[in-house]
């Protein structure tokens, strides 16, 4: 009696194309140098970007210098927004007398009905006036044009204003694609308490077609590409004491680096995957965050489907390209400016075409001499930030066609969500894994 041998699925293929050089710290050399080179090369591609805007906007207005304002009279002026906050903390304030005097801070936000904002350019500083320009929605280092007037005050009244907006995008044919799915996760969190193990293994033999039925598995085969937004591991804050490592604490050190390569290993042997430092990662501080070490894996890093790379992260599957984060930046935008729904905090940055505008101000960043690698010069088709507290996703348009998938990757070790995207019509759905046990 012969036995029929289940049929061989054979998995989608993809091109892959990594922009990933603008984020790397290559022949960089830090020689003391301070930020202000980092906003003056964000003011001056910004601010030719605004003047070629200019005409279409208000071309019956002139464009002047905050220097050359004059009183009642009605012009535009460019340069880079400084908000003022009162409860914004200060290292200065650790080491006053009167600290008690000081307000107590709700430790998610900084804002306060006192905010107000001032336009710098190299000419010098004006205090800004009105109700157009909220002080709620923007924050420092969003460079901008503004329609207005100055008034007897010193004060520059704010009469409307001109955001960069979407950059341009490249026009993707559409007629020839077919179902191809990415995986997008984050927060995996391995040697945290609240890690769990089947949870992700779950994940893992999922993507990797070791579960479900036939039809299931053909689905699986059209997973095309993993990408792991940051917070891999984490490890205990007690270890990392600056002390010397007993035995068992340098086994307590590595055993997570250990679960994950073993899991990255299985799914590298089956598709390609990006992995991502985040904030709890054994990587640099400071933005761009550079790729972790591959001798964190020496399992998974045998495979040339395994790829470690920046934060921020750009790379084009398919000529569909993804531009995303680990979370660091839409977390400080929360603290210092307020939106109704995370994904808000997303399309300000794309409208005001920066990753990280709070960088350097209060988000830590390489201080970058002649360029600022957070620019956004062309329109993602996707773009994610991992890390977050729930999944959610919105398609956003551009006043030239562009359209954008916005994506917030939820932690996984507490959700148990990973997203699949599709990308034939850039539509996504949450993938829920979850383990419970009767008592």
């Amino acid at each position: 009696m012969e036995v029929e041998s289940p049929e061989q699925l054979q998995r989608k293929q993809t091109t892959y194309l990594s922009f990933g050089e603008n984020f790397e710290i290559q022949k960089e050399v830090y020689r003391g140098q301070q930020y202000s080179q980092i906003y003056f090369a964000r003011l001056h591609w910004m601010r030719a970007l605004l003047y070629s805007l200019v005409p279409n906007w208000k071309s019956h207005l002139p464009v002047c210098t905050i220097l050359g304002l004059e009183e009642g009279t009605e012009c535009i002026i460019v340069g880079t927004l400084y908000k003022h906050m009162k409860l914004k903390p200060c290292i200065l304030d650790e080491y006053s007398k009167e600290r008690s005097v000081a307000p107590l801070v709700k430790p998610h936000n900084f804002m306060n009905q006192d905010d107000y904002l001032v336009l710098e350019d190299e000419s010098g500083r004006v205090k800004l006036g009105g109700t157009v320009l909220s002080p709620s929605v923007y924050v420092t280092g969003v460079v901008v044009a503004l329609h207005g007037k100055e008034t007897s005050a010193g004060v520059f009244f704010v009469e409307d204003v001109l955001e960069a907006g979407l950059p341009p995008q490249i026009e993707r044919p559409l007629k020839s694609r077919e179902d191809k799915y990415v995986v997008l996760v984050s927060g995996l969190s391995i040697g945290s308490s609240s890690s769990n193990p089947l949870q992700f293994q779950l994940l893992v033999d999922h993507i990797t077609g070791h579960l479900g039925d036939e039809e299931e598995q053909g689905l699986v085969a059209e997973i095309v590409h993993l990408v792991i937004a940051g917070n891999s591991v984490e490890i205990s804050r007690g270890i990392l004491s600056g002390q010397n490592l007993a035995s068992k604490d340098q086994s307590r050190l590595s055993e997570p680096f250990k679960e994950l390569d073993i899991q990255l290993t299985q799914i590298a042997a089956s598709l390609p995957l990006d992995i991502m430092p985040g904030s709890s990662d054994p990587a640099n501080f400071s933005l761009p965050q550079q790729p972790l070490n591959r001798c964190l894996f020496p399992g998974s890093a045998t495979f040339n489907t395994f790829r470690s790379c920046t934060n921020p992260h750009c790379f084009e599957l398919d000529n569909i390209r993804f531009l995303g984060t680990s979370g660091q930046n839409i977390d400080d935008l929360t603290k210092y400016s307020e939106a109704k729904d995370k994904l808000d905090f997303l399309e300000r940055t794309l409208r005001w075409r920066h990753l990280a505008p709070t960088a350097p101000n209060t988000l830590g960043c390489y201080p970058f001499t002649d360029r600022d690698p957070f620019l956004i010069d062309s329109c993602p088709d996707v773009y994610f930030v991992g890390n977050q507290e729930k999944y959610g996703t919105r398609l956003v348009k551009g006043s030239e066609g562009q359209s954008v998938r916005l994506i917030s990757i939820p932690r996984f070790c507490e959700t148990g969500v990973a997203v699949l995207l599709n990308m034939r019509n850039l539509e996504c759905h949450a993938l829920t894994f979850g383990t419970q046990f009767s008592s």
